[in-house]
Formats: C-alpha cells, sequence, structure tokens
C-alpha cells in the first residue's frame, strides 16, 4: 500500500506515470504521410494536443482542476481514434501504480493504450479526492461517496468499454480484468462505509446500521475475492480488504445484537455479540494492518466484549432464554446505497465537443474522416480472404493430393530401396535434418499446448459470457413467476438482444468444429509420434530402423523405367518448388498492396459530392471490386496449375505401372522399402501437422477477440437488464402499495356506509328516554372577567348554595334569567338541576317538575339555561 494512496482506515489508487513525450510529432508525420492535407494546416490542433497531454498526466494531485484536465485530454483521444489508426507511431511509456513492479515501464505505440492510462488515472484522481475529503462532517462524508463512486464508474467504463478495443495481446500489467473488478469492488466498498459512517453519525436505528454494515463487508469480500487472483494487488492491500471485511461483519452482528437487545431478544442477542467477536478477533489477526484500522477494530472489540459480558449475565440471571447456534440466526438484511457512477465527461464526451462544448473544440475536424482507414481494413481484410483461401490454400491442397497419390503407390520409397540399397537415399536425410533442427517432436508439443491454453482460456471466457446470460435469464423468469406475465410485461432478454444470442450458437459451433480438428491433429500425431522421433535423432537410429538390401543386378529395362519414374518424380520437386515461389510472390504482393491513395482520392470526391452525407466504408465497394481485379492473373494461374497436376500425376501413375512390371524385389529389398516410405509419410504427416497448428493457433487467436467482445457486450447487457428490473420492481411495489391503500378505503367507507344504513335496535324505547343530564365543571378562575350580576344578587347566590334561604335563591334565579339571557366567557354551563349544591338542587329540581320535567334529567325541548356563579 504505497503511502500517498492511504488516508487511515481507507485507502485511494495511486496514479501512474509515464514519460513526457510530443504526441504532434507521430500525428504530423502520419499526417504528412497518409493524407493530401499539408500538417501546417492543423498547427493550432498539435500545440493544443501537446498543451493536452502535458497537463493531464502532470496532475498527480488531489484537486478538481486535475478531473477536467484528465477528461478534456481522453475526450480528445477518443474522438481522434475516429480520424488516426490506434498505431500512429508515438511510444506511450507508462509506469504501473499497483503491484510489485511499479517500476518496470511498458511502452506501447497505441493510442487506446494511453487512453486506458490517462482514464485509470482519472478512477485515480477521484479516489483521491475522496480520500481527502473531510469526513468528519456530514458534507465531507457525502462527496467522498460520490467520489468513490465516481471512481468505481470510471473503473468500470475502462473495463467495459476501453480494455476490449486496445488490441494488444494484454492489457497493462496492473489493468487486467482481475485487478479492475477488485478495485471497483474496493471503491465501492469505501463509498457504502461514508454512507454506515453518516448513519452512525446521524444515530439511525441499529437495524438500518446493520443492514448498512453488511453490505460494506459483501463489498470488501467481493473485493478481496478479485485481489486474491489478481498478480497485481500486493499482500499489504489484501490483508486491509479482509481486515475490514471482517471488521464490517462484526459491526453488522454488534449493531444486530444492539437491535435484539431492544427488541428484548435476548438470547439472539448474545449469539450475535459472540459472532462479532470472533469475527472481531479474526479481523485482528490480519498482519500488515495500519493503525487506523486496527485501532477501529480493538475500540468495536472491547465495546463487544463489555456487552457480551453484560448480555451473558443478564440472560444467565433473568431471562434465562436459550442462545441459538449461529446456523440458526436470521441472515442479515442489506441496504446498499452505492453504485458505479459514470461521468458523463467520460461516457459522453463526444456530445460535449464543440465549438461552445464543456470539453473543448474537437482537434483535427478538418481532417479526412477516419472511414477511409476503416475501408482500408475492409479491403485488406477481403483481399487477405482471397488470397489464402481462394488462392493460397488451394495450392496447398493440390500438394496434399500430391502426397497422398505417391504414399498410395508406396512413392518414392520402393524407388529409394532400388537406387541405394544401402545406407540412407539422400532426400530421406534432408527431411531428417530439417526435423532435427526444428526440434521435431517437442516443437509440435509446445504448439499443442500453447494452442490448448488458449482454447481453454477461450473456453472459460465464452462460459462466463453464457453463465450471465443464464443467470439473468433466471432471474427474469423467477421475477416473472413473481409478479405475473401481466405486470412483468418486458420481453424476455433473447428476444431484446437476438444477435447476442445468436453469437452463443455460432462460437459454440465454432468450439465444436475446432475441437473436432484438433483430435484429427492429434491423432495423426499419435501416430506417427515415433517415426517423427526418430526422424529428429541421429542418423545411426536411422540407419538401424532402414534395413539393408542387396545390390539388385539392374537390367536395361528395368533401369529405364527406373528413370522415367525418377524423372517424373523430379518433375514433382520442381512443381512443389515452383508452387512454393508463387505462393511467396502472390503474399509478397498482397503485402505490398497500398490501398489508401485510391482510397484518398475517392473519399475526396465524395466529399465533393455528398457534403452533408458522412463517409462511410461501405461506399468504397466498387474500389474494392476493381482492386481486387488485380488478382485474376493468380487465380487463372491456378486453374493452370491444377491442369498440369493432373497431367503429371497421370504419367507417375503410368510410369509407377510400369517400373512395379519389371521390378524384381526379394524380401529385404521389400522391408527396405516399406521402411524408407514410412519415413517419407512421417515427414510428410509432420509437416502437415506443423501447419495446422500454426492454422489452429491463428484461428484461437481471433476467436479469442471474438469471445471476449461477445463476453462484454453479455456483461453490459445484464447490468443494463438487471438495471431495467430494479426500475420495474420499484414501479411495481409502487402501483401495488397504492392499490393495498386504495382497496383499504374502499372497504372503509364500505363499511361506515352499512353502519349508516343499518337500523338500530330499541330506536323506539331510545326515543322515549330522556337523556342523562351532564353534570358540570367548575371551570378555572379567570382573571378580569366582567361581572355578570351585581354582588348582591351574587351573595344571594352563594346563601342559596349553603341551603340557607331557598327562596331567595329561587328569586335571584329567576331574576338572573330573566335579566342575563347572553352566555359570557368564564360562566358554567348547569342543566337541571345541577352539581351547584344541595339547596340549588333541590330549586332546580322543583323548577323542573313544576314545568312538567323530571328532576335530574335534561329535556331538550326546554333548550339550554345560562346561569351566572
Amino acid at each position: 500500500m504505497a503511502t500517498n494512496s492511504s488516508g487511515g482506515n481507507i485507502i485511494a489508487i495511486p496514479f501512474r506515470r509515464t514519460h513526457s513525450l510530443r504526441l504532434s510529432e507521430p500525428i504530423q508525420a502520419y499526417i504528412g504521410s497518409k493524407y493530401d492535407q499539408h500538417p501546417s494546416t492543423f498547427q493550432h490542433d498539435l500545440e493544443v494536443i501537446d498543451a493536452l497531454r502535458r497537463d493531464a498526466v502532470t496532475s498527480l494531485e488531489a484537486h478538481s482542476s486535475g478531473v477536467r484536465k484528465l477528461q478534456q485530454y481522453a475526450a480528445q483521444l477518443v474522438w481522434m481514434g475516429g480520424k488516426f489508426p490506434v498505431d500512429i507511431g508515438a511510444d506511450f511509456t507508462w509506469f504501473p501504480s499497483l503491484g510489485y513492479h511499479s517500476h518496470h515501464s511498458q511502452t506501447e505505440n497505441n493510442l487506446r493504450f494511453e487512453l486506458a492510462n490517462v482514464v485509470f488515472n482519472l478512477a485515480a484522481m477521484y479516489s483521491q479526492l475522496a480520500l481527502a475529503s473531510n469526513r468528519a462532517t456530514a458534507d465531507g462524508l457525502k462527496n467522498a461517496a460520490s467520489n468513490f463512486c465516481l471512481a468505481a464508474g470510471v473503473i468500470q467504463h475502462c473495463k467495459a468499454a476501453i480494455l476490449p478495443e486496445l488490441r494488444s495481446a494484454s492489457p497493462p500489467e496492473d489493468m487486467d480484468a482481475l485487478t479492475l473488478e477488485s478495485l471497483e469492488s474496493l471503491m465501492l466498498a469505501q463509498a457504502q462505509e461514508c454512507f454506515w459512517q453518516k448513519a452512525v453519525k446521524d444515530g439511525l436505528k441499529d437495524a438500518s446500521i446493520a443492514k448498512l454494515a453488511a453490505k460494506v463487508s459483501d463489498l470488501y469480500s467481493e473485493a478481496g475475492d478479485w485481489a486474491v487472483k489478481s498478480a497485481s494487488i500486493t499482500s499489504e492491500w489484501i490483508h486491509h480488504i479482509n481486515a475490514k471485511h471482517h471488521h464490517f461483519s462484526a459491526a453488522a452482528q454488534y449493531r444486530a445484537a444492539c437491535d435484539c437487545l431492544e427488541k428484548r431478544k435476548y438470547g439472539e442477542e448474545v449469539a450475535r455479540l459472540r459472532d462479532a467477536l470472533n469475527c472481531v478477533n479474526v479481523a485482528l489477526k490480519e498482519p500488515k494492518v495500519n493503525r487506523a484500522v486496527s485501532g477501529d477494530l480493538q475500540g468495536l472489540k472491547n465495546r463487544v466484549q463489555e456487552d457480551l459480558k453484560r448480555a451473558e449475565k443478564d440472560n444467565d440471571t433473568i431471562y434465562l432464554i436459550p442462545e441459538p447456534p449461529k446456523s440458526e440466526l436470521r441472515v442479515l438484511d442489506r441496504a446498499s446505497m452505492v453504485a458505479s457512477r459514470v461521468p458523463p465527461e467520460l461516457s459522453k464526451s463526444q456530445e460535449m465537443l464543440g465549438d461552445r462544448g464543456e470539453l473543448g473544440k474537437p482537434l483535427f475536424a478538418k481532417l479526412v474522416p477516419y472511414a477511409v482507414h476503416v475501408a482500408a481494413s475492409v479491403y485488406a481484410d477481403r483481399r487477405d480472404r482471397f488470397v489464402n483461401n481462394t488462392i493460397i490454400a488451394e495450392y496447398e491442397n493440390m500438394t496434399q493430393r500430391i502426397h497422398e497419390l505417391l504414399s498410395s503407390l508406396k512413392l518414392p520409397g520402393s524407388l529409394q530401396a532400388l537406387e541405394k540399397p544401402l545406407g540412407l537415399p539422400p532426400g530421406l536425410a534432408s527431411h531428417a535434418e530439417e526435423v532435427r533442427q526444428a526440434n521435431g517432436v517437442q516443437r509440435l508439443h509446445t504448439t499443442i499446448a500453447d494452442t490448448e491454453k488458449l482454447k481453454n482460456s477461450t473456453r472459460l471466457l465464452y462460459q462466463e459470457g453464457l453463465d450471465l446470460l443464464r443467470t439473468e435469464t433466471g432471474e427474469d423468469e423467477a421475477a416473472r413467476r413473481k409478479y405475473g406475465t401481466d405486470r412483468w410485461n418486458r420481453p424476455p432478454a433473447r428476444d431484446g438482444m437476438p444477435k447476442l444470442y445468436k453469437q452463443v450458437e455460432d462460437i459454440r459451433g465454432y468450439l465444436q468444429q475446432a475441437e473436432t480438428s484438433d483430435g484429427l491433429v492429434q491423432e495423426k500425431l499419435r501416430q506417427n509420434e515415433s517415426l517423427i522421433r526418430l526422424l529428429g535423432g541421429d542418423d545411426r537410429d536411422l540407419e538401424d530402423y532402414v534395413p539393408s538390401s542387396r545390390r539388385a543386378t539392374m537390367t536395361a529395362k528395368v533401369e529405364r523405367e527406373a528413370n522415367q519414374l525418377r524423372a517424373s518424380l523430379n518433375e514433382v520437386s520442381r512443381l512443389e518448388a515452383r508452387r512454393r515461389k508463387k505462393v511467396e510472390a502472390l503474399r509478397t504482393k498482397a503485402r505490398d498492396d497500398d490501398v489508401n491513395p485510391d482510397l484518398l482520392k475517392d473519399a475526396a470526391r465524395l466529399e465533393r459530392e455528398h457534403p452533408l452525407q458522412a463517409v462511410s466504408a461501405t461506399q468504397f465497394e466498387p474500389l474494392f471490386d476493381k482492386r481486387l481485379e488485380r488478382y485474376n492473373p493468380d487465380e487463372s494461374e491456378l486453374q493452370n496449375e491444377a491442369t498440369e497436376q493432373s497431367r503429371l500425376l497421370a504419367r507417375i501413375t503410368d510410369a509407377n505401372t510400369a517400373f512395379q512390371a519389371v521390378k524384381h524385389s526379394d524380401a529385404a529389398s521389400a522391408d527396405r522399402e516399406r521402411a524408407l516410405q514410412a519415413l517419407e509419410t512421417a515427414y510428410m504427416t509432420y509437416k502437415q501437422c506443423v501447419r495446422d497448428l500454426e492454422t489452429g493457433r491463428r484461428f484461437y487467436n481471433d476467436l479469442a477477440a471474438l469471445v471476449t467482445r461477445f463476453r462484454d457486450e453479455g456483461r453490459n447487457f445484464v447490468y443494463t437488464r438487471r438495471a431495467e428490473a430494479q426500475e420495474l420492481e420499484q414501479e411495481l411495489a409502487t402501483s401495488l402499495a397504492g392499490l393495498r391503500i386504495q382497496e383499504q378505503t374502499q372497504q372503509d367507507l364500505l363499511a361506515r356506509r352499512r353502519e349508516q344504513t343499518a337500523p338500530r335496535q330499541n330506536d323506539a324505547v331510545a326515543i322515549g328516554t330522556p337523556m342523562p343530564a351532564p353534570v358540570a365543571q367548575r371551570p378555572a378562575q379567570v382573571k378580569g372577567v366582567p361581572p355578570v350580576v351585581a354582588a348582591a344578587e351574587l351573595d344571594s347566590l352563594r346563601l342559596a348554595a349553603n341551603g340557607q334561604d331557598v327562596g331567595v335563591a329561587e328569586s335571584v334565579a329567576g331574576t338572573s334569567q330573566q335579566t342575563q339571557t347572553t352566555w359570557q366567557e368564564g360562566m358554567p354551563i348547569r342543566f337541571g338541576g345541577g352539581a351547584g349544591g344541595a339547596g340549588a338542587g333541590r330549586a332546580q329540581g322543583q323548577q323542573g317538575q313544576a314545568n312538567g320535567g323530571t328532576a335530574g334529567t335534561w329535556d331538550p325541548s326546554r333548550g339550554l339555561r345560562f346561569v351566572p356563579r
């Protein structure tokens, strides 16, 4: 872990370093050699691209201005990818920032290699900004989390969109898929940790904090799993990631235990605290962990130990609830708050280039479009297929037919046995020397092993893409069963991306076909391996294998037929030598076939005739057909060669028949013929195996690129489908919740309507029975309330309330009722014969009886009467 990338208990990605380079020089040279525009026309653009690179590669400090510099240079590199070829002639040198070989540089003539390194530094810049944020404040935590998510998004974009187009044998040392997967998960884990820290500061519920912590632990676990597989993640980082994984496992269990305590699940509380303590102890065993992480772990351990001691004591003495085993504990829920976010300045960089674009003007905008170069590549592919598959491959097939005929006629073994009955024939000796110099069988086995590795790697990539598609299909089917086809109405993945699923069948067919071809080659090698080893060994072993025969007496007739057969075989040798020269000349002709001048002229014509239409490679089809006509003479020569070969093979067959008719051979001579012919066949098999294995190696290299694109396209497609599924699930959850609320509201309204319309029991009795008079309460004294009656009247009321003068009370009450007819604030409400005292109650009761009422009850027909106190 580099010191500049460590920030207490979190880490950031270090920057990659590079050498200074004037990118304008190779661009200027390329324009001068490949275009009909003078490089001085783009002098300003050449100066700007040098300034952009200088600013981008020197921005190695955590500052927001560095983000913009990196984004601007990356946007121009993407734009230039549409103007220039990848290998423009600039040797970009970059040093890894991770791993054990950060002092070993890598140099490539590759614009996309430069782009990948710049984008990697953009991810490092976001992580460094997150590291520099003040995580002691809520805003600082938000900024840190946002920058970590942006760093993860940049890494994802580099992995999915840039590295697959690198067009090199292997990615940079610390930018392989395993390393980038680990870094992406690490950035997301630290972003999730910021949300966890904010939740702790805000004092959220323990259950919510436990969900956040559990997700942090999961992300660190993913980062650790990828890091172990990577060769560029140091052991120091791996120990840090593992310690954080176990730390947050413990933190999640601790918060879950606190939630159990709140919910009085005392047995489960003890079990979760015990598991938290175990996780902390495992984390503390990780070596090479910095003080901040170990300090956090020790603090958590102390808290867990104290709570565990208290919980065990309380449960053993008070609650006596059995402690469940760890296997029976419910798995904690996860709450994910993070996702990889690709900044639009990177994913939509070309839309932000323009005269008023945020990322500046596009450079070399007036240069001839790169469609010309695409067209050149299309023509080169078509030319190579025509030359290799139509002409050269047919030459090889014709040569193979010659050797098959010679082998069936036991030639040249039978002739060599007669001409040289002792020792090794010169032809066989030269074949043996060739196999010996090439390290014969060992070379074949090495090539087979390398091809097997390449094949297995390709199969793994194919299986990875296939597993992604199968997993997504299973998730989609599970959601369709859960929500039903009416609600989950998005089309299946196979209908949404038929081109991708067609690649599944195509690649499977390619692999099966290649497997069959490999088996044939290996079987052919097994059948002839011993003889090929013999050819690659000492001459003494060969002489021991080839028996000698006595010199036969050749008559004039036998010698004449033998000479005629030898002449025909020599003509075959001359034919093969001439054919090899033709094939080499044809390859040189194709290699020197430069279509660019004609393409540039045609592109200029197309731009003049169609100024508003973008030039595309398909518009050069007539030019392609015209240029391929130059290979028509070679194709015609192939037909002449086939005719000549047919005549030669007929002569050989006739000459061999005549030779066999006059030849006399004994047993020793027959054994020598068989031995010589077997060695000749083994040599031809060796040559055929070498050609077939080389063809297989090229096939698997091409297939690996195709399968890698398939895997990456499948991954992007699955990620997109999952995002769509999450949005659809959220919409369905919202609509279902609204539907439940609506149904509940309708049920409540119907219930109230039924209550209102249902006939009440004993309504007649209720109507005839007076309502019991409520007891009035004496209100608190209110200051400043004006008197309602005279003081003398109040005194009389008080006496009446004490039972001293009922008559006076009645008269005063009557007077009060007549004089005061309006209720004012502070006056009590009294019904019938209320609780104003015994005398008052009797007076009111008598008055009520006199009026036909019932004492102690309220008659609604009498209305309300307000009495001052």
